[in-house]
Parts: C-alpha cells; sequence; structure tokens
C-alpha cells in the first residue's frame, strides 16, 4: 500500500522547465546555435541531474574545454541569479495544489529535487508550499540517494513509497532505491525523456495520478 509520495519539482511541482532551459541557453549563448540546442536537450533530458553535474558534463562532452574553478563558480552564481525569482513565480502544474490539498492526510509528501538543497528549501518556502511537505531535499546528493535518506531517515519500507518524476535521472534515482516509480509525461514535450526505457506507470494528469493510486490502494487489500 502506498503511503508516502516523493515529488521531484520543476515539471512535476512547478511549471519550471522552460525557466530553467532557458538559463542553460543563455549562459552559453556565446557558442554557435546548434551547441545551444544540443545543451537545452541534455538538460530536459537529463532534468533530475543537478546543476553542477550539468555544468561538468557540458564542457567535457559538449564544449571540450576544461572548466576552471572560477569559470564553474560564477556559472552557479548566474544560474541561480536567473532561475529563483522566476520559479518562485511560475504557475504549479495544472491539479497539483488540489491533489496536495484533498490528500495531505492520506499520504506523507516529500520532494527530493535536483536543485541545490538550500534553493529549494527556500523556493518551497516562498511558495507556501511547506505545509504540504514533511521534508524536502535538494542536491548535491543524487537523486538514488536523497530516496534512500527519505527512507531510512523514516524508517519507510521501499514498497510503501512511490516517485513521481519526468525525467530519465528520476526513474534511475527511484530504481537504484528500490521504490515505485510513476513518470510525468508531458504534451509539450518534443523528445521521449524517458529513451529505451518502458515505463510501468505514466501520468499526463495529477487526475490520472489519482486513479493509479487508487488503484495500487485497491490491489493491496
Amino acid at each position: 500500500m502506498i503511503k508516502v509520495i516523493i515529488f521531484d519539482f520543476d515539471g512535476v511541482i512547478a511549471d519550471s522547465n522552460n525557466v530553467k532551459t532557458e538559463a542553460f541557453v543563455q549562459l552559453f549563448d556565446r557558442y554557435p546555435p546548434h551547441l545551444k540546442e544540443t545543451i537545452g536537450r541534455f538538460h530536459l533530458q537529463n532534468g533530475g541531474m543537478s546543476r553542477f553535474e550539468k555544468f561538468r558534463y557540458i564542457y567535457e562532452n559538449f564544449i571540450k574545454e576544461p572548466l576552471s574553478n572560477e569559470r564553474f563558480d560564477k556559472l552557479c552564481r548566474d544560474f541561480k541569479r536567473f532561475v529563483v525569482d522566476r520559479v518562485v513565480n511560475v504557475p504549479l502544474i495544472n491539479g497539483v495544489k488540489n491533489f496536495l490539498e484533498e490528500n495531505k492526510n492520506r499520504y506523507k509528501f516529500y520532494i527530493v529535487s535536483g536543485t541545490p538543497d538550500e534553493e529549494i528549501k527556500d523556493i518551497v518556502k516562498r511558495r507556501g508550499l511547506g505545509v504540504y511537505f514533511s521534508d524536502v531535499y535538494g542536491s548535491p546528493r543524487s537523486k538514488e540517494e536523497l530516496i534512500k535518506a527519505v527512507l531510512k531517515e523514516n524508517d519507510y519500507s521501499p514498497e510503501d513509497v512511490v516517485f513521481l518524476g519526468d525525467s530519465i535521472n528520476d526513474y534511475e534515482g527511484a530504481k537504484g532505491a528500490g521504490v515505485k516509480f510513476v513518470g510525468k509525461i508531458s504534451d509539450d514535450s518534443t523528445f521521449d525523456l524517458f529513451p529505451n526505457i518502458t515505463l510501468k506507470a505514466k501520468i499526463k494528469t495529477m487526475d490520472e495520478f489519482e486513479r493509479y493510486l487508487e488503484k495500487n490502494y485497491e490491489n493491496s487489500i
């Protein structure tokens, strides 16, 4: 029986993926268009990966230049300055607020995000969402490490937990931690966010997620 729901944040709670994609493209604006497109796609396909890992990967695999500590620190500062206020003000994903309000006494809610820990806690607080979540976890720890932390710190059994995410990193984190995974699919996506993976469960709306939870509950009693 599902007792605990862990949410990714960007694209699952808040409609903020485009804000962060714009930030990545802007940070690398001096590079050719095809490279900016590659970077934007990489960001979207790896939504659950921390920006720290992404910057290092981009330099090593796409730009193919050394990434100095000074440049890395500047990328982190500029990215944060660009996104935080925007993420605080973007709309929530349709149906999320109602779902949280209607189910807050039925399940324990957590957020596990690739956003830096202090930053995601601040965003959740500023959005007035803290009342719904038992705790909020962010990077630099990986999704798998963070999910395992939720389980260990609260003595939850993996079979009682489901993770709702929208990226392959979310899927891999849930799989590594041994919890159920539901993929959040968007009609706006122009490419497969879960390449070469057959998802056991996927939803487009929170109503569909609620039906998934009801079915899972019925099959467990």
